[in-house]
């Protein structure tokens, strides 16, 4: 029997706090050699099918796969499965929605990667693209750190007015909404961009020494939020370095491998600093991994069938 979780399941199911435990062990687990895949396909139109596989990771007897479409005139604008087999025999064991596990897996990683780079006395946070993973950075910054004070911008300032009204009474800090990108992070210790953005939206002049800028949208070519000056004078961190040249970050500005410091494994493991200086401006920017879809599935999968959530729909039948 197949295990199937939509996204109400997912909801009342996650926790932040053990979903960022189970994705600090995958961070710092041993890596067996497996060769992970990011397939993006355009459409015609305006859509792409993408597919992320397979999903492995030390001590979990699982593996996943994940095939989406990522609409972004649509509403979702990412709409899929993730699918969830034992590592042994093959069997389908869940069909979860890949939107809720992408948003969940994508943010609290990230907020891990901001976490680990921001100055330690940052607290003033900026969400520029007040969307589902920015929803999930903030959740997952409040169970590692102190978060002082909130300004929003997005391209709606109705959705950027109730992004922030509502993180602000969760935080119980002030929130406000900017007008623009430059706005919102001017007295920003953290910026948190995660949009659809093809073409730069900060630049080096906009930041302030030692902020740290965590950059979600640029997971596919064609896609930046960054400016290629921003990135040369920062220390850039991302999650892993040939898919940054190839379609994240580096990728959107035009600069190489040797911008990139390492990676966040490489940093929770201990080989490669995070900060080095309190003035220099940090950059995480990761393009999604997949053995991140299956931390969240396993860890969503468990705790549905110790509450016997979920409904169960044999496919053999």
């Amino acid at each position: 029997m197949t295990l199937l979780l939509n996204r109400s399941d997912l909801a009342a199911l996650l926790d932040p706090a053990e979903c960022l435990d189970a994705l600090r062990r995958g961070f710092t687990a041993a890596q067996d050699g497996t060769a992970a895949r990011r397939v993006v396909a355009p459409l015609p139109g305006q859509g792409a099918a993408t597919a992320l596989l397979p999903g492995v990771v030390e001590g979990i007897p699982a593996y996943t796969v994940k095939v989406n479409a990522k609409f972004p005139g649509s509403r979702p604008a990412l709409r899929g499965v993730v699918c969830l087999h034992d590592l042994g025999t093959g069997e389908l064991l869940a069909l979860l929605d890949s939107a809720t596990v992408t948003a969940w897996r994508t943010g609290l990683a990230a907020a891990l990667g901001t976490h680990a780079l921001a100055r330690p006395d940052a607290g003033a946070v900026a969400v520029i693209g007040a969307g589902a993973q920015a929803e999930l950075v903030l959740r997952g910054l409040r169970e590692l750190r102190t978060v002082r004070g909130l300004t929003v911008c997005d391209l709606d300032a109705g959705r950027a007015a109730g992004f922030a009204d509502r993180h602000g009474a969760l935080l119980g800090v002030p929130a406000s909404v900017a007008a623009d990108p430059r706005a919102a992070v001017r007295d920003a210790g953290i910026a948190v961009l995660a949009t659809w953005a093809r073409r730069p939206l900060l630049h080096a002049a906009d930041v302030a020494p030692g902020t740290h800028l965590t950059s979600l949208g640029a997971d596919e070519p064609g896609k930046a939020e960054l400016g290629a000056d921003l990135l040369e004078g920062a220390r850039v961190v991302v999650d892993d370095v040939p898919l940054a040249v190839e379609m994240g970050v580096l990728a959107g500005a035009g600069l190489g491998v040797k911008h990139a410091a390492g990676t966040l494994r490489d940093l929770l493991r201990g080989q490669v600093p995070g900060r080095v200086k309190a003035r220099e401006v940090t950059v995480y920017a990761p393009v999604g991994l997949p053995w991140q879809d299956l931390a969240l599935s396993w860890t969503a999968y468990r705790a549905a069938r110790a509450a016997g959530a979920g409904a169960r729909f044999d496919l053999l039948a």
